[in-house]
């Protein structure tokens, strides 16, 4: 269970208390030793005790019965036979053997007050059996988190998380971390997609629900990405065909999202041009640009603030000349930066010409523009160092590709094998793909790339734009060979000169950011005994390496999985296919082929990569990360543009803004939503915690008032995280770690349903 769990369960949404099934198999027995199975779980370094503190109980069978209590149609345990004249009368046996099981349990936690669970994921079909049976055992229920609370105890406190999670010595389950890579990233495309859908359905009012391109809704959207957050959704531990459905469902709620969207920017621009939309821009598939001599693209950035942000089209003329919303000529090249201001829409005019803007220099290998300079070793085609020019400092940095041979359980120590669940390499040395590289490097003014080639199944593209203070890496892996009947796991690998005494730091939930330290724990002594898949944690949106002086970190497109497993050292797993199941529930090989992709599943990804000093790095990878996970919005116009919007060239009907001023850099809009008729539901985040920048780690206030463009704000009513409790009626108990003070109850007064001023202050990491 991930790190924001407890603070967004406690402070946020009201929870008195959270009980879960699954810990690493090594901590579970220490804490049933010295009865630390209830705990205070204080996840949070920026939010002030008690605001953190979350009351967490670990279940005694996972989510399970007790042995010789499963009443499903799919178990074996004989049913409660309660009729004295039958011959196979049990009661007596099973009111005893459950009294056993109470009193053993109660052994290995602190109280009494013991819980006790029923059914589970795969023996839980047949709801009459179990409840018929229930029924019979007659259990007395109380309310067990307040009997706990009113016990009047002190708790152990922990303050990490329970990553990564083996429920045996072979048995990591970091295999979900990097699984179905392109699902993943669908995801988290689509929330980037939703989000952009559900601001302009605000910002547009009533005709983007009901406009020009007809009926359109974002509940469809919503509902599909709802149904994607299952845990065995965005994981990936499903099914091949459950996987494509979660694919289609997200791809139908965007086609309505899409309705939402042309309506909105039609009410906005004044223009009801037909808009159309090139959902495969990744792999540089737009039948539009590709087809048409003259056309327009209108870009909408959903973050709250200004970002520049390059937009790369495939198109088949020699040349375009483009214009900006302002009539004015933007820089002729084939990579154009276009600059975006906050929850803006901005147009821009592509005309075919008949220049050439590509130069190739097939012996160029320093990339270097006003931030960065990346450097390229002649002999083997890798990177070789990175340097940040600003700051004036430069470290060794090579990158490669490599594949850990997964294992097929048939080996002395374990019979477990890689799965969707389970990361078991074989050896814990990778095989590198290929010692070099075949390399291409193309310049112009506002782009310079190096082209490399790995290997027919690996090829990696790095960029480096003019004013752009990171470095993209754009890997494409696939269809991963098996010929061989060998499964594969593909990391990369970059190896620096930086000093990290095996420590290395990942992002939770893309919130607060951990310490890792290869082959540690710190709530225990770890016995580590797969020294790869057992030093592998989530990567959400980044990860970095340190030392005293410089800060490599790398922003990632998707969750993926990781570690650093040598010193200067971070791996990053980037997709997996393997010819065994694990046993844990899928019932299938991870073996991912398409009609598209008959040879096995094709990959492309990102990486951007900074480098600064340790002290202000937070201020350079906190927006980029947000603007990865929010990006803008392309649309396509086919053509001249609406006569009425061309005569409106450089006015706003070419641009609009949502935001009458943009929000502090510190501030993140989670979330701005229609509610009902007449409300919106907006989330507002501050990003930093509380150490990582001297200059935006401070508290934050906002005037709602004067936020929005086209939204009146004539109240303000404010709820707890999930918008199903007025926050100033939230009650939660409260709970004493082992060296604190008792507090009850927490006691607020009753909710006012307008509040003023429409002033709120955040404080780090507050949402």
């Amino acid at each position: 269970h991930s790190y924001p769990q407890s603070v967004i369960f406690q402070s946020f949404m009201g929870f008195d208390g959270f009980f879960f099934g699954r810990l690493d198999y090594q901590d579970r027995a220490r804490r049933m030793r010295s009865k630390e199975q209830e705990l205070l779980w204080r996840a949070s370094d920026s939010l002030t005790p008690p605001m953190a503190d979350l009351f967490t109980g670990i279940l005694p069978n996972g989510y399970n019965p007790p042995d010789g209590f499963c009443w499903d149609q799919s178990c074996d345990d004989p049913p409660i036979r309660d009729d004295p004249d039958l011959e196979d009368y049990n009661v007596d046996d099973v009111v005893q053997r459950f009294v056993n099981i109470a009193i053993a349990q109660s052994t290995v936690y602190k109280t009494n007050h013991i819980i006790m669970t029923m059914g589970s994921d795969f023996q839980y079909e047949n709801a009459n059996l179990w409840y018929k049976n229930l029924d019979k055992l007659s259990l007395r229920q109380r309310p067990a988190g307040q009997r706990l609370h009113r016990a009047n105890l002190t708790w152990p406190l922990k303050t990490d998380d329970f990553l990564p999670y083996a429920d045996n010595a072979h048995d990591f389950w970091t295999g979900t971390l990097p699984f179905r890579p392109a699902l993943k990233r669908y995801e988290r495309l689509s929330n980037s997609n939703l989000q952009t859908c559900n601001q302009l359905e605000v910002l547009g009012g009533s005709a983007s629900r009901k406009g020009p391109f007809g009926v359109g809704d974002s509940h469809t959207m919503k509902n599909a990405m709802a149904v994607a957050q299952h845990h065995d959704a965005v994981s990936g531990t499903e099914k091949q065909h459950v996987a494509n459905d979660y694919a289609r469902r997200l791809a139908n709620g965007w086609l309505h999202c899409q309705v939402v969207v042309s309506n909105s920017l039609a009410a906005l621009s004044g223009s009801s041009a037909e808009r159309l939309y090139c959902d495969n821009l990744n792999i540089s598939v737009c039948p539009l640009t590709e087809s048409s001599k003259k056309f327009s693209v209108t870009v909408y950035n959903p973050l709250a603030r200004s970002v520049a942000s390059a937009v790369r089209l495939p198109v088949n003329g020699s040349v375009y000349i483009v214009l900006d919303a302002g009539g004015k000529s933007v820089d002729c090249q084939v990579r154009t930066k276009l600059f975006l201001y906050t929850f803006n829409m901005r147009l821009y005019i592509f005309k075919s010409t008949a220049f050439i803007f590509w130069k190739k220099v097939i012996l160029h290998l320093i990339c270097v523009f006003q931030f960065l300079q990346v450097t390229f070793d002649p002999d083997t085609g890798l990177l070789s160092s990175l340097s940040n020019l600003e700051t004036k400092q430069s470290i060794k940095l090579t990158q490669n590709f490599y594949w850990y041979n997964a294992s097929d359980g048939n080996n002395a120590h374990s019979n477990q094998s890689s799965g969707a669940y389970i990361f078991r390499p074989n050896t814990s040395t990778p095989f590198v793909i290929s010692k070099t590289a075949k390399i291409e490097s193309f310049q112009t003014s506002v782009v310079q790339e190096v082209r490399q080639w790995f290997s027919p199944w690996v090829s990696q593209v790095v960029r480096l734009y003019a004013d752009s203070r990171a470095v993209e890496l754009e890997w494409t892996v696939g269809p991963l060979p098996i010929a061989d009947s060998l499964g594969k796991e593909v990391i990369t690998r970059m190896d620096t000169s930086i000093q990290t005494a095996e420590y290395f730091y990942t992002d939770s939930n893309g919130r607060e950011v951990l310490q890792r330290k290869k082959n540690f724990r710190p709530t225990w002594k770890l016995r580590q005994s797969e020294p790869v898949a057992g030093n592998y944690y989530p990567i959400n949106s980044r990860a970095f390496i340190k030392d005293d002086v410089d800060q490599l970190t790398v922003v990632t497109d998707r969750s993926q999985g990781g570690g650093s497993l040598r010193n200067g050292s971070l791996e990053i797993m980037l997709h997996r296919r393997l010819l065994y199941d694990d046993t844990r529930g899928v019932a299938e090989p991870l073996n991912e082929t398409s009609d598209i992709f008959p040879e096995g599943l094709v990959v492309r990804g990102r990486f951007l990569l900074t480098l600064d000093r340790p002290s202000s790095a937070a201020d350079t990878h906190r927006p980029l990360a947000e603007e990865v996970v929010l990006q803008p919005l392309l649309t396509f116009t086919d053509g001249d543009l609406d006569p009425n919007t061309q005569r409106e060239v450089g006015t706003p009907h070419c641009m609009f803004s949502g935001l009458q001023a943009a929000l502090p850099p510190a501030v993140h809009l989670l979330t701005l939503s229609q509610w009902d008729e007449d409300s919106v539901l907006l989330r507002l985040e501050h990003q930093f915690q509380t150490w990582e920048s001297k200059v935006h780690s401070q508290p934050v206030t906002i005037q709602l008032q004067k936020l929005f463009s086209t939204v009146e704000v004539v109240g303000v009513s404010e709820l707890n995280l999930s918008a199903n409790q007025w926050k100033e009626e939230m009650k939660r108990l409260q709970w004493t770690p082992q060296s604190g003070t008792t507090i009850g109850r927490t006691h607020t007064r009753a909710h006012t349903h307008t509040q003023w001023p429409s002033f709120i202050n955040l404080a780090q990491q507050r949402v």
